[in-house]
Order: C-alpha cells, then sequence, then structure tokens
C-alpha cells in the first residue's frame, strides 16, 4: 500500500463529516463551547447616545470661551435627565449617562469652570465630541458572531451585552481512547522488568478537553485480539463518536488494531501516510462513528493527535476551519535533505534582532521522547524530498500553543 499524503489523508478523514447536535445551556456555561447557529443580537449598543464622559451636556454652537451657560439639570448611568436643553443652557452630566435631548456634544468638566449655577468653557468642541452615538456597537439583528465560533471571554461578553441568557451550543464530542500493550501499565502502578508507563492516553485526553471534546478513558488492554475486540465493542455500542485505539496499528504480529477494528465492523478508509512521525496512523468509520488507529509511540501519538483527531473534533463541533494552520519562519540551524515523507520536527522559537520568527530543532527527534514534545514550541513542517536547507532559510512551522 503506497504512502498517502498527509493533505490527502486529512481531506479524506473529513469528508462527510457531520457536526453532532446542539444543546441550550446558559450563558455562564458556554465558555469553550461552540456556537450551534449564528448569534443576532437581541438588542441595540448602546440603545441611546451616551456621554463618554464626566462633563456637561451642550449645545456645540453655544461653546465660546468665557460664554456662561446655565446649569438646568444632572444625567447619571441609569438616570435620564427628563427635560429638554435650550440654547445657553447645559447639563451636569457623567460617564454612562443618556445624552439629554437638544444636546449633541460633550465638555468635559476639565475644560470648564464652574460658578454655582453658570459654567464658562475654556475652549470649544466639535458637534459629537464626547458621544456615543445610538448603536455604535452594534444594532438589534445584526449577526454578532457565526456558527461554529468557539466562545471565549471576548466572545461571551459580546453575547451578555447583546442580551443572550442561553446559547445553542453543540455537544461536545465523545472520544473513547483504547491503549493497547502488554508493556503498558498506569502510572503509579507496580512495574514489570519489562513494562514501561502509559502517557499516550493522558495526553491525549488533555489535548481533547482543550478542543471541546469529552474523552473516555477506556483504560489498556494487553495485546490479546478478543479483548480488544470486547473494549472496542462497548465504545461502539456506548454512543462515542470517535473510537481511538493508541499502538498497535504497525504490521508486527503484535499490531491488533486492524484486525480488531475490521472484526468489529470497521471500515478501514486508508492506512499509512507520508509522514514522520505517525506512518502507520490508520482511519476507518462503522456507520457514523470514526475510528483510528494511532502509532504507540507517544511522540507520534500526539503528532497525529494533533494532525488528525483534534481536526476531526473540530470538524464534529461545527468549526469551519478545524485543520492546524502553518505560518513562515526561518530556520535557526541547517537541515539536512529530507525522504519521502513529510517531516514534522519539534522545535523551539525565538526572535530575530530583526524581529523574524525563529525555529531552531531539537538535535535529536527520536518519537518515544515525551521531553522534547513537551519543551517544544512548534513543529517545523518539512515537505517530502525537501533538499537541504539553511539556517536563515524560509520554513513553516505549527505552534503547539495554537492547536
Amino acid at each position: 500500500m503506497a504512502l498517502m499524503p498527509v493533505s490527502d489523508a486529512q481531506g479524506r478523514m473529513l469528508e462527510g463529516v457531520v457536526p453532532v447536535p446542539a444543546e441550550v445551556v446558559p450563558l455562564a456555561a458556554a465558555a469553550g463551547r461552540v456556537l450551534a447557529e449564528d448569534l443576532f443580537a437581541r438588542r441595540t449598543q448602546p440603545p441611546f447616545a451616551v456621554s463618554a464622559m464626566d462633563g456637561y451636556a451642550v449645545r456645540a454652537a453655544d461653546l465660546a470661551p468665557g460664554s456662561p451657560l446655565r446649569l438646568i439639570g444632572e444625567a447619571a448611568a441609569g438616570h435620564r435627565f427628563t427635560g429638554a436643553v435650550g440654547a445657553g443652557e447645559a447639563v451636569r452630566i457623567f460617564t454612562g449617562a443618556p445624552v439629554p435631548e437638544g444636546t449633541d456634544t460633550i465638555l468635559i468638566q476639565e475644560n470648564a469652570e464652574r460658578d454655582g449655577l453658570l459654567i464658562r468653557p475654556t475652549q470649544t468642541e466639535p458637534v459629537g465630541r464626547h458621544v456615543r452615538p445610538e448603536a455604535l456597537d452594534f444594532r438589534a439583528g445584526d449577526r454578532l458572531l457565526a456558527a461554529g465560533t468557539r466562545l471565549d471571554g471576548r466572545r461571551l461578553a459580546l453575547a451578555a451585552a447583546a442580551d443572550h441568557a442561553t446559547l445553542a451550543v453543540r455537544l461536545r464530542p465523545k472520544v473513547a481512547l483504547l491503549a493497547t500493550g502488554d508493556e503498558l501499565v498506569r502510572p503509579g502502578s507496580p512495574i514489570g522488568p519489562n513494562q514501561i508507563v502509559a502517557s499516550n492516553g493522558y495526553g491525549l485526553m488533555a489535548t481533547l478537553v482543550d478542543h471541546g471534546a469529552e474523552p473516555l478513558d477506556l483504560g489498556i488492554v494487553p495485546d490479546d485480539l478478543d479483548l480488544i475486540r470486547a473494549r472496542l465493542r462497548s465504545a461502539f455500542d456506548g454512543g462515542a463518536d470517535v473510537v481511538c485505539l493508541l499502538g498497535g496499528a504497525s504490521v508486527g504480529d503484535h499490531d491488533l488494531t486492524r484486525p480488531a477494528m475490521a472484526a468489529e465492523g470497521v471500515e478501514l478508509d486508508f492506512w499509512k501516510i507520508a509522514m514522520r512521525p505517525g506512518k502507520p496512523l490508520m482511519v476507518g468509520r462503522r456507520g457514523a462513528v470514526r475510528a483510528l488507529g494511532l502509532p504507540g509511540n507517544p511522540v507520534s501519538t500526539m503528532v497525529c493527535g494533533l494532525l488528525f483527531l483534534t481536526p476531526l473534533v473540530r470538524a464534529l463541533l461545527g468549526e469551519p476551519d478545524p485543520l492546524p494552520q502553518a505560518e513562515p519562519a526561518r530556520l535557526a540551524e541547517d537541515l539536512r535533505p529530507n525522504d519521502q515523507r513529510q517531516d514534522y520536527l519539534r522545535a523551539r522559537l525565538s526572535r530575530s534582532d530583526d524581529g523574524d520568527l525563529l525555529a531552531a530543532p531539537f538535535t535529536v527527534q527520536d518519537s518515544s521522547m515525551v521531553s522534547t514534545l513537551a519543551n517544544a514550541d512548534a513543529l517545523i513542517v518539512r515537505e517530502p524530498h525537501a533538499p537541504a536547507a539553511k539556517a536563515g532559510d524560509a520554513c513553516r512551522v505549527i505552534r503547539l500553543d495554537r492547536v
């Protein structure tokens, strides 16, 4: 089977993905969720012209240095001056107060001298100075956020200002994770002489939570086809949207992911990707449920998770651009020619004296080394058959704090 290019594999995986259903949640519970429908303003903001400063509401035409104006009232936030202001009159006003009828400008208090009920402006102001007009921010009926938008603090503040107490958001996709291997034990458990501590599932679970999914930890099973099948069956029957096996995705005698998936009715879509790390990745589906088999080496698992699993989750959430985006940078070190696989090199980022983004790859890129991944800022993306590159040459990087 020929190796599939990464972009082709990502495109194939995302074909036909239907977003998960929606639910309505209170605004305070919507942080990190993804909008299931466009958000429209339910009110105009501000609903009326308001003062942006403390001072005096006046007519700009009445402002002449030294010419007195008579104070006829006061307006504060939440308390409108109900009369009309005529020529030669002014209203004491505070930030956020509705601008009184008949006025068009705010004379800030620093630019006026007060003597009882008289004020004398010390300078002129143009019409509209320090006035926030009605609908400066948005008008009732305006579309403020598109479906597929992830709700952070800034966007929740906007939804609140638009008078939404509840929001329709996508359900959290359920992703079942099952680690396989005789050699694996959970952290803190007794470790046999030929065993290692399982780390992949914990890294992926945290990543899934960050991207809005609900991880389902199915634990660890040994390299036993019947046991793997039974655990897979429970995941498919338990309502998972995605089932993901960690390990056993290659072609050795103890690599049982592919036969276990086939035995449980998974139709394999593709297998073996032209990438490093992560070549043995496999993707299939059983009905509407997507199934992934990720390689067992920790870095391979995490890189495949970032390039395939989290984009799948984001597509299930209805996000319009689910794939991680690479950005331009420059190499901080020389690189050798690349072979037929697309490389993802762990790297640290810095800035040159000119402000350019610099990417320095770690010297050793072995896919078992979790420490380098934990200390990396980005992945340098090297195309298949890329020629040797020198320090200072252009490159592309995927920032790990943005995927």
